[in-house]
């Protein structure tokens, strides 16, 4: 072997150096300099929505680091925040991506450990030093990605369209960046330093080797491949964990999962998710018998089966050999249904929002009933709508159940007009239609542009209508309830109710539970102090004002027989019921003894006197508030029903409180323990009036009508007043988007309103 001499190798290594010198420079002091002169009004934006992302794709940061994070953000000096951040997220860097002053692309490995986990998904962080302010989009691209395309025997496809069983192997990996909200889309910001996420799904289990290469558009890969590393990764196996789930009567059923190891990661991940499991939300539904691949590890898991049980949770490990089987004992507090109370979800979207609309046009109805099952909703109203509209009619079938239903779970398939002409005058819930399609209109931009022919429709047919969301377009600027504050009346909620009250068996219900509760009851509160007799039902609007599960507001209706979805929908139409976010309920209200839903809900006194009320109540809260914050948020921020916010500081106490024409006149205190209590008011009645009880903002009762002398209800003449101050609100909102065509009836339809309520506002008292 032939040996240099030092004269000779020092001039080799000076070369070497002077090759090498830009580069090292580049790599090693852009590092040095990443977060000078970094401002950090915009990092702190852009760092606080990779949290949010990465809380939302199921691998948070771990506390420690986030609280370290909080503390750097609070400190005075811009230069040592971004530095102690930046230090935090680079234990989370996959790769360090350089773009140089002339956007040339240099990129290292950073210091993230390269574990994955067979059929499953893991997060990296990707750290970008911007020296160029480059603002174009960030690619990956990797020769282990890609789908996987074996034509079938005999195919005819050209060659170069076929995959050796080479290619098939290497192609073990899914890697993508993750550009949708909460993260800003694809482009870089331009700041000198921020993170992306990258996200990487493995096939395999054991070691493999991913290259993975990056660029900013065409003519920016440095030069040598310094644009691309090569990572080896360690790829844990997954074992199949057989649940079985047994309910309280010791039954086998299906309920809610989360599934977190010991890092805070959900398993399966919910970015790389398919229906029946949503991305969305961090729990997946799973019935006695099913299945959940989890990697060796130590894992957290929390179970339910919706708010009528207890919130349970468990750690337990997973080694190579065990277990190969779970039991969840699912714990009820309360059972409504034995008392005949059976609960609906009268809100529940197949597609857009936060679903899936392409290419699968939204989701099935077999996806659709593990939502509705998990929960243990009894009824479960999915509403075809604008979105995927001409695909999801084909699941309507008239007055008939879907077969994805169960026994104890309906699923029926029923229309929301929204994403149609009238949207902007209010979203209408239509339910137990025997035809979907308006009559004469082939498509959406055919039917009405308001809503009181399309109510005609509904009710001509035998259904169930009534206005979704209530609250939007009624907010007001105070917790007063009832208030006599004209709203805007300029969005999609009961805006037109105001207005299609007025006619007789047109509207059988508003909406409640999915919009702040002040804005939905106080137009109720007000028409029904005019003597108009409206229901109320709960609703969810999933997975569009809240996509984390279905059954957050509910309608809980007294069934005198058979569970049907006829049976359900008439007693809502009846007023045999109450609304609640399934934590608090009052069972059967009754004013004299006539329990609510009977005999038209109406008590007929002689004279004034008092009226002896009773309810059955119950609700349930831990201990310790599961989210202290939710108690302290205004009433106008999520969840806006929600038993957290009835509770008396500290204790498990809640109030029930009687209603007397929209007032509270009286109130008793219950443990929210579970414990069903049997509760007794005697409330003086002075002239007709209505009553309900209710445990604000958790549940609420349909109202029961006493009759005083047979005289009807006209309790105030303020809130006659104000109904008609709506009307003509309400028509300065609605009327420029009413076609031509239909304006001469709308004009005929409003003046009837305002004719009504002049003649109610005479025949009103003063309060």
């Amino acid at each position: 072997m032939t040996k240099f001499k030092m004269p000779l190798l020092l001039p080799i290594l000076a070369f070497i150096f002077l090759l090498m010198s830009p580069l090292t420079a580049r790599a090693s002091g852009a590092g040095a300099e990443s977060s000078q002169n970094v401002p950090l009004q915009p990092f702190v934006e852009e760092v606080q929505r990779l949290q949010t992302a990465l809380n939302f794709l199921g691998q948070p940061l771990t506390n420690q680091d986030q609280e370290q994070i909080k503390s750097a953000f609070a400190g005075r000096n811009a230069g040592a925040a971004v530095s102690q951040t930046e230090a935090v997220l680079d234990k989370y860097a996959l790769a360090i991506v350089t773009i140089s002053g002339e956007s040339r692309v240099d990129v290292k490995r950073g210091s993230a450990l390269p574990n994955l986990v067979q059929d499953g998904t893991r997060l990296f962080l990707v750290k970008i030093i911007n020296q160029a302010g480059v603002t174009a989009p960030l690619v990956v691209e990797s020769p282990n990605t890609g789908a996987v395309y074996v034509p079938a025997t005999g195919s005819e496809e050209p060659i170069a369209h076929r995959l050796t069983s080479a290619d098939v192997r290497e192609r073990w990996a899914d890697i993508s960046l993750f550009n949708q909200p909460p993260m800003s889309d694809e482009r870089l910001s331009g700041l000198p330093l921020e993170y992306r996420i990258l996200v990487i799904s493995s096939r395999d289990a054991g070691r493999r080797t991913a290259r993975l290469s990056f660029n900013v558009g065409q003519g920016t890969q440095d030069v040598g491949f310094l644009n691309e590393i090569s990572v080896l990764f360690k790829i844990a196996p997954a074992h199949s964990i057989v649940l079985h789930v047994i309910d309280g009567d010791g039954k086998p059923t299906m309920a809610s999962f989360i599934f977190r190891d010991n890092m805070g990661r959900i398993y399966p991940n919910p970015i790389k998710r398919l229906a029946p499991d949503f991305y969305f939300q961090p729990q997946v539904y799973r019935s006695d018998g099913e299945s959940i691949p989890l990697p060796p590890g130590l894992y957290t898991v929390t179970y339910t089966g919706g708010p009528e049980y207890i919130r349970e949770t468990r750690k337990f490990t997973v080694t190579g050999k065990a277990p190969t089987g779970l039991t969840f004992h699912l714990d009820r507090w309360i059972d409504p249904a034995k008392s005949g109370w059976y609960s609906g979800d009268d809100h529940i979207h197949p597609a857009g929002c936060s679903h899936y609309e392409n290419p699968t046009e939204g989701v099935d109805p077999k996806a659709m009933s593990r939502q509705v099952v998990g929960e243990h909703l009894n009824v479960g109203a999915v509403l075809v709508w604008g979105p995927c509209f001409y695909y999801q009619k084909n699941y309507f079938r008239g007055q008939r159940d879907n077969p994805a239903s169960t026994a104890h779970s309906l699923v029926h398939y029923d229309l929301e007009v929204s994403g149609f002409p009238s949207s902007r005058a209010g979203h209408l819930v239509l339910l137990n239609l025997k035809n979907i399609m308006y009559p004469g209109a082939k498509r959406i931009e055919d039917w009405p542009t308001w809503d009181l022919p399309v109510l005609r429709w509904a009710k001509s047919q035998g259904a169930v209508a009534g206005f979704a969301h209530s609250g939007f377009g009624l907010a007001v600027g105070t917790k007063e309830l009832p208030n006599y504050i004209v709203p805007g009346f300029d969005s999609i909620g009961a805006n037109e109710y105001i207005v299609d009250v007025t006619y007789p068996n047109t509207v059988d219900f508003i909406a409640a539970g999915d919009t702040p509760y002040v804005w939905e009851l106080n137009i109720w509160y007000q028409t029904l102090n005019v003597g108009f007799r409206t229901r109320i039902s709960g609703e969810t609007d999933f997975p569009c004002i809240t996509d984390s599960r279905v059954g957050g507001g509910r309608t809980y209706v007294k069934i005198h027989g058979t569970l049907t979805y006829d049976n359900f929908v008439k007693a809502l139409q009846e007023g045999a019921a109450y609304v609640s976010d399934g934590r608090s309920h009052l069972m059967d209200f009754a004013v004299n003894g006539t329990e609510v839903g009977t005999h038209n809900s109406q008590v007929d006194l002689a004279a004034p006197g008092s009226a002896n009320v009773a309810v059955t109540a119950a609700a349930y809260l831990p201990i310790k508030p599961a989210s202290a914050a939710i108690g302290k948020l205004p009433y106008d921020q999520k969840p806006y029903w929600n038993l957290e916010r009835s509770r008396i500081g500290a204790t498990r106490r809640v109030p029930v409180e009687v209603v007397v024409n929209g007032e509270p006149v009286a109130r008793k205190e219950i443990v929210a323990d579970g414990s069903v209590q049997n509760l007794n008011f005697s409330v003086p009645i002075v002239k007709s009036s209505w009553i309900a009880v209710r445990i604000l903002p958790s549940s609420h009762t349909d109202p029961i009508f006493l009759l005083v002398g047979g005289k009807p209800i006209r309790a105030s003449r303020r809130s006659a007043e104000w109904c008609l101050r709506s009307v003509n609100r309400c028509w300065t909102q609605k009327s420029p988007k009413i076609s031509a065509k239909e304006m001469p009836e709308a004009i005929k339809a409003y003046d009837h309103a305002r004719a009504v309520y002049r003649k109610l506002i005479s025949e009103s008292s003063d309060e």
